[in-house]
C-alpha cells in the first residue's frame, strides 16, 4: 500500500509564503513523475506544478515565477514553495505521484487559504 501525506497548507495574507510538502510511503520499486494539483470551491481540479523523476518540471501560467517544485528523490518526497501568494491561490492543494509507472496515487489535500 501507498500513502501521500501532504503539510503545509494553512492561513497566509497576500503576498506572503508557505511551503508544502509530500512524502510517500510504502511499498513500491520506483517514483515517477510527482506533482501538485489544487482545487477551488466550485472549479474543477488543476495542475500546479510537476515534476519528474528527472528533475524536468512544467507549471501552470497562473503560478510561474511564484511558485517552484522541488524534490528529494532519497526522501521520496515532493516539495511546493509557494510565494507573492494571491487569494485566487486559495485552493485544497493536492499531492498526486506516478508509483512503479502505471499507478496514480493521491493525498488527502491540505488546504491554503490566502486572506486579502
Amino acid at each position: 500500500q501507498v500513502q501521500l501525506v501532504e503539510s503545509g497548507g494553512g492561513l497566509v495574507q497576500a503576498g506572503g509564503s508557505l511551503r508544502l510538502s509530500c512524502v510517500a510511503s510504502g511499498s513500491f520499486r520506483s517514483i515517477n513523475a510527482m506533482g501538485w494539483y489544487r482545487q477551488a470551491p466550485g472549479k474543477e481540479r488543476e495542475l500546479v506544478a510537476r515534476v519528474t523523476n528527472r528533475g524536468g518540471t512544467n507549471y501552470a501560467d497562473t503560478v510561474k515565477g511564484r511558485f517552484t517544485i522541488s524534490r528529494d528523490n532519497a526522501k521520496n518526497t515532493v516539495y511546493l514553495q509557494m510565494n507573492s501568494l494571491k487569494p485566487e491561490d486559495t485552493a485544497v492543494y493536492y499531492c498526486n505521484a506516478n508509483i512503479n509507472v502505471i499507478y496514480t496515487y493521491w493525498g488527502q489535500g491540505t488546504q491554503v487559504t490566502v486572506s486579502s
